[in-house]
């Protein structure tokens, strides 16, 4: 493959002397708010996005000035739980460097909005010093590992966790630019030449072709979406016991708006495999696509696509042979829902787990809801920590029976809705950030959202459908962020205001929705 036919990021990772660039040199430049458009690729690995405030880029424009240029940081937290401390920590960074709120993503972690340039390192400091990273939380390598939502209801959620953490580390990058840039960390290479004494035995020096998603499901729950990723697995539990995991591959959510050969898939069963294996499993099914995947096109660079165009069969067979043994034959499971189980629930422990909604996954304080201090003063009492939800949701965890009224009093204090008080509707909705940060955003979607809800709730309140679970995902763009494409009603922008009208998948995450409409408004969607 020559250079000219390799996408551009294929070239820009080769030259990056293992993801450095002059990412170190763009962040001393006090001239501009923003970084160089290669280092902005590279910054990604890095767990960092830059972006600029779209709310006022005209008019910015108009006064000549540069756009408002910030940084979103992501946080690296396989499985999603932060103990008390660090949620302290975290919620300190957000007032003292970013736009005062949380995010809570769909891939079970934080993070941070409008971070400008000149507070990069001390934000990046400041999360290292909660014993926190942002490594690999976007970029060409395995993201963040999901892990089913509470690992303390069970020894087989439990371990689930502990896998979730054990793949994040086994493929994490080896490059020691991270440090080196964000942390002071001793330099390891120079500007004439690759990194000295290092090397990505994983990875290499091109990365992946695209990102690479991992999960772990534990049935009758699927609130991972364990079909929307390039990689799964699917707990199978026997008398109790974890015997090991089904595997999927070739899940996939994003697409292209009139380009037929992108599209959503949903992941196969690849086959079994026990816990022992399971590491050195998405070792080899992440290498596959390391060599196999597309690095012509970005846009058919995901595994989905390896594999729609490979085969299933020969993608095993290749894994397997990079194993050097067989998968086993998949054994039943079976999924009920893909949405989060609001309100309190006991763990085989006896200690009680509180999971609260959290619309589109942004906490902070408006009048009449501080969830933000809420969360802030229940950390400040409760030891027990806290867990991110795929679903844009956490769980406080671990609480004592004697803590549970002081904890159901904080949340009344500052107007915190427990259980189902909330619409069916509304407790199962997601979108993305989108608008006014994210650059590939065609339309609203965090920001219009409950609004909507609002509208749909008064007709199914009238239909006697108020309480019925239904899900309703929404996306600015048709990336699919929010999973929008397993949701029963998906709405994904198609231009300002107007969206395109998905319907009809499985309640349980097993099943594609249709497209149904076309550029509809908020008049034709209710």
């Amino acid at each position: 493959m020559t250079d000219d036919n390799r996408a551009k990021n294929e070239i820009i990772k080769e030259n990056s002397r293992l993801l450095r660039g002059t990412i170190a040199e763009g962040l001393a430049d006090v001239v501009t708010g923003a970084i160089s458009e290669d280092d902005s690729q590279l910054t990604k690995f890095h767990g960092t996005y830059l972006q600029d405030d779209r709310d006022v880029r005209h008019e910015r424009a108009k006064k000549k000035l540069e756009k408002a240029y910030s940084f979103m940081i992501r946080v690296r937290l396989p499985g999603g739980v932060t103990t008390s401390k660090q949620w302290l920590a975290l919620d300190a960074i957000a007032g003292t460097y970013a736009n005062h709120t949380l995010r809570l993503t769909t891939r079970q972690t934080f993070q941070f909005h409008g971070v400008i340039k000149s507070n990069m390192k001390r934000t990046m400091q400041a999360i290292n010093a909660a014993l926190l990273d942002t490594l690999a939380a976007c970029g060409d390598v395995n993201r963040n590992v999901l892990a089913t939502g509470n690992p303390y209801l069970s020894k087989v959620h439990a371990a689930a966790h502990k896998f979730a953490v054990d793949v994040s580390q086994h493929l994490l990058p080896q490059t020691g630019a991270y440090h080196e840039i964000w942390l002071d960390g001793e330099q390891v290479s120079d500007q004439s030449g690759p990194a000295k004494k290092e090397e990505e035995p994983i990875y290499g020096t091109h990365y992946l072709p695209r990102k690479f998603k991992i999960v772990i499901a534990v049935p009758p729950s699927n609130d991972v979406d364990i079909f929307a990723h390039d990689l799964g697995y699917i707990a199978i539990v026997e008398n109790g016991k974890l015997v090991g995991y089904n595997v999927t591959i070739g899940g996939g959510m994003g697409m292209t708006h009139g380009e037929p050969d992108t599209f959503p898939r949903t992941a196969d069963v690849l086959g079994f495999c026990t816990p022992e294996q399971a590491v050195a499993v998405a070792e080899k099914v992440l290498t596959v696509q390391r060599d196999w995947g597309n690095r012509t096109s970005r846009k058919r660079a995901r595994l989905k696509y390896t594999v729609e165009d490979r085969g299933l069969d020969a993608y095993r067979s290749e894994v397997e042979k990079r194993l050097g043994y067989e998968l086993g034959k998949p054994r039943p499971y079976e999924f009920t829902s893909t949405g989060d189980v609001i309100g309190w629930a006991q763990g085989t422990d006896k200690k009680w787990h509180l999971t609260l909604f959290v619309e589109n996954g942004r906490i902070k304080d408006i009048p009449g809801w501080s969830l933000r201090t809420a969360l802030r003063e229940i950390a400040e009492l409760h030891p027990g920590g806290f867990i991110v939800t795929a679903n844009q949701n956490v769980i406080i965890a671990n609480v004592t029976a004697k803590t549970k009224a002081k904890v159901e009093a904080i949340l009344k204090e500052h107007g915190i809705a427990i259980g189902t008080a909330l619409s069916g509707i509304r407790r199962n909705s997601m979108a993305c950030v989108a608008l006014p940060t994210c650059g590939l955003a065609l339309a609203e979607s965090e920001r219009y959202l409950p609004e909507l809800l609002t509208a749909l709730e008064g007709s199914l309140d009238k239909a006697g459908l108020k309480d019925d679970e239904i899900v309703i995902r929404m996306t600015g763009c048709p990336n699919g962020c929010a999973r929008p494409y397993l949701a029963e009603i998906g709405l994904v922008g198609r231009n300002p205001g107007l969206y395109n009208l998905y319907l009809g998948a499985a309640f349980n995450g097993e099943r594609l929705n249709k497209l149904y409409a076309e550029d509809v408004d908020e008049g034709r969607i209710v």
